[in-house]
């Protein structure tokens, strides 16, 4: 049982007793290690809440012969797309009816009718144009999670997308708030692909999207099987073992 004091925050009443919509954007490292992730979530929110979860995954990529071993995907994937394989393979394990977009967001599909935007992007240009896309948008998410990592270290962070005159009370920050050099226009992107294995590896380790995905997924359980969150999310470094929670806004 979790402490119930001030300095948490609450899943908001409009998220009772209905299917909750999420977009997640990107399909790789970390995106397939969520998605895979969300459909357990999905199983435990049926048993004990009245929020299960409708997903819908886009990204553009395909399965390449770097992707085996760090990303759930098979030799007999190769060469098809990232979202609808694993989509499908989810739909079938579990008799869902999640959806995929081979494309990208929010060119491919729009970002305002989600309830949970979760961003598993490699770079930052990327999540600027997410981000743009919210705010020329008249409705937003609640909730923007976003995921990102380097070769043994990564962070997780949800927010609460709003606009610069909202004065909404402690407001989560989103991404591009909490890492105002990501929204840059000067930052260079540095996603460079693998062309194997041995070379993915090297760029990043085996596990470090499974841990940092794990983690996310916990923290989304809280809020969404729970009701509240006692962090905004953390920063995690494999190489040295430490976990360092990122705070909720303080109170006034």
């Amino acid at each position: 049982m979790q402490p119930d004091h001030k300095d948490r925050h609450y899943l908001p009443a409009a998220f009772d007793n209905r299917t909750i919509r999420i977009l997640l954007a990107g399909c790789g490292g970390n995106g397939a290690q969520m998605l895979m992730g969300l459909a357990s979530l999905d199983t435990a929110l049926r048993a004990i809440s009245s929020r299960p979860l409708h997903v819908t995954v886009v990204d553009d990529d395909t399965v390449s012969e770097a992707n085996l071993g760090r990303q759930p995907f098979y030799r007999c994937d190769l060469g098809n797309s990232k979202a609808r394989t694993l989509t499908e393979r989810i739909n079938l394990a579990h008799g869902l009816s999640w959806e995929a977009v081979h494309g990208r967001a929010p060119g491919a599909i729009g970002v305002e009718d989600a309830d949970m935007l979760i961003t598993c992007v490699d770079t930052a240009s990327a999540r600027r144009t997410i981000g743009s896309a919210l705010g020329a948008r008249k409705s937003m998410p609640s909730y923007w999670m976003d995921l990102g990592n380097r070769a043994t270290d990564g962070q997780y962070l949800i927010g609460c997308p709003g606009r610069a005159n909202d004065k909404a009370v402690r407001r989560l920050p989103t991404v591009l708030e909490y890492f105002p050099e990501l929204a840059d226009e000067s930052s260079a992107d540095d996603n460079a692909p693998s062309c194997s294995v041995a070379e993915a590896l090297e760029r990043q380790s085996l596990f470090v999207n499974r841990v940092l995905a794990s983690h996310a997924l916990a923290l989304l359980f809280d809020l969404l099987g729970r009701g509240s969150i006692g962090h905004a999310g953390a920063f995690l470094n494999l190489a040295s073992g430490q976990a360092v929670p990122i705070p909720l806004p303080r109170s006034d």
